[in-house]
């Protein structure tokens, strides 16, 4: 019996996260703080209750991760010019040179993950994933809407 698709998946992001984990140690940083910095990496300037939600994590343990981050000077909080009660956060030049030393790491391990298979097969699964992603977004967005509706 095979493991549906949704095990493989979820297998393969597990086996993708300890391998890059063990590779970063090298660098220096742990998996939540590697996390951290590349999900502000894609959303400079997001606030604290925003990245709590791109790491689906409650906001107190965000914000310790961030006084934690802020204490290393990898992270900087700037005031929002739009909400004088939020801060939005900012990579430090030490942050993205570890974010840079970071990318060639995930890159690597996928390339060796992708050992043996074509160009076309790879192009084919990323298209196939892409689909099965905006699937999933849709029904997440659809499934919140229901609960919007629900709560009033």
């Amino acid at each position: 019996m095979s493991d549906n698709i949704g095990f493989v998946i979820g297998d393969i992001s597990r086996l993708i996260r300890r391998t890059f984990d063990e590779r970063a140690k090298e660098i220096g940083v742990t998996r939540p703080q590697w996390r951290v910095l590349t999900w502000l990496k894609r959303n400079e300037g997001i606030n604290q209750g925003g990245l709590a939600e791109l790491l689906e994590l409650d906001a107190m343990t965000v914000c310790r991760m961030v006084d934690r981050l802020q204490e290393s000077e990898l992270i900087e909080r700037r005031p929002d010019p739009t909400d004088r009660r939020a801060w939005q956060l900012f990579l430090t030049p030490k942050a993205i040179a570890i974010t840079n030393k970071l990318r060639p790491i995930g890159e690597e391990l996928l390339q060796e993950a992708m050992d043996g298979i074509s160009e076309a097969e790879q192009e084919q699964l990323h298209h196939l994933l892409d689909q099965v992603r905006s699937r999933f977004q849709r029904i997440d967005e659809e499934a919140t809407d229901r609960r919007h509706i629900a709560n009033g």
